[in-house]
């Protein structure tokens, strides 16, 4: 049965840092390209960041390039994301999934789980 379950997000002040984790189980975590995404209320979900499944490689937003670093660890089917200088229009819904890089766009029939909330108060 594959589960994917992220943690680690949460309420923090504009400036502040979080660090999102996902852990993949189930699944061949360290075949595939992975991503985190995000839906802020009321809007569409958006690719944030996304790695080959090497780690060699990465692909960020405009959003978020230079303030987000993507990583993962492939002997523990992890996904990390590392936030800094987070802004309000950072809070979201962050998902993490397959992605089909240097696309930062989920692939078809990607398990997801159920999300972190990250807020970010002015």
């Amino acid at each position: 049965q594959v589960q994917v379950v992220e943690s680690g997000g949460g309420l923090v002040q504009a400036g502040g840092s979080l660090r999102l984790s996902c852990t993949v189980s189930g699944f061949p975590f360290a075949a595939y390209a992975m991503a985190w995404f995000r839906q802020a209320p009321g809007k569409e979900r958006e690719g944030v960041s996304c790695i080959k499944w090497t780690g060699s490689s990465t692909v960020y937003s405009d959003s978020v390039k230079g303030r987000f670093t993507i990583a993962r660890d492939n002997a523990k089917n992890t996904l990390t994301l590392q936030m800094n200088s987070l802004k309000p229009e950072d809070t979201a819904v962050d998902y993490c999934a397959t992605c089909a890089y240097p696309l930062i766009s989920a692939t078809d029939n990607t398990p997801w789980g159920q999300g972190t909330q990250v807020t970010v108060s002015s």
